[in-house]
């Protein structure tokens, strides 16, 4: 598994990336389920840093200062086997909000960019999952599965923003610890930090 850094700091593992879409239930009287969605999700994720005297002053701040601004950071990966030879490839067709499809041009790339693996579109910030793998190995427009649905229409002159060029843009969780704990002079422990994407 790869790397990954917030606010300087390296993220240790194991960490967790949830997926919040409110879902309601309701059983009738003759004991059928009914579920709806709003059709809203939002990520969120919870990890613990290492810190290191480099980083440590910046790691507690980061917990108190602006905390009503945006931040942004690369979004940590679940899955390691994506092996698309560019970290952005363009996408074909047009696609509009609410569907969970798009075609990618293959006729310059290679490689698989596998189901779990989290991108955005270069045109606003929401990340998506891939829900099946595209081998983009061939030529002519590649189809793309993911989740959630697109929450604004996709132009065919973006493309896919993939590994380092897939941003988060999150908020800090206002549950996160505001305080450090030292032992024995050395800064070790920052307390779990909390992100939701901003939406």
């Amino acid at each position: 598994m790869a790397t990954y850094y917030y606010e300087g700091a390296m993220i240790l593992t194991p960490f967790t990336i949830f997926s919040n879409e409110p879902h309601f239930d309701m059983t009738t009287i003759s004991l059928k389920t009914q579920r709806a969605s709003q059709g809203f999700q939002r990520w969120e994720l919870d990890f613990s840093t290492v810190q290191t005297a480099d980083t440590a002053a910046q790691g507690f701040l980061a917990a108190i200062e602006n905390i009503d601004s945006t931040r942004t950071m690369i979004m940590p990966q679940i899955v390691d086997t994506n092996t698309v030879s560019t970290d952005t490839p363009d996408v074909q067709a047009n696609a509009t909000t609410g569907v969970s499809q798009v075609f990618i041009d293959a006729t310059s790339i290679t490689g698989t960019l596998t189901k779990g693996t989290f991108f955005k579109f270069s045109g606003h910030d929401k990340i998506y999952v891939a829900t099946a793998d595209a081998d983009l190995s061939g030529t002519g427009s590649v189809a793309l599965d993911f989740y959630p649905s697109l929450v604004s229409s996709v132009a065919n002159t973006e493309t896919l923003q993939l590994n380092d060029s897939c941003v988060l843009t999150y908020y800090t969780s206002i549950d996160n610890m505001t305080g450090i704990t030292y032992t024995d002079g050395i800064l070790s422990n920052a307390g779990s930090i909390g992100l939701v994407e901003a939406l």
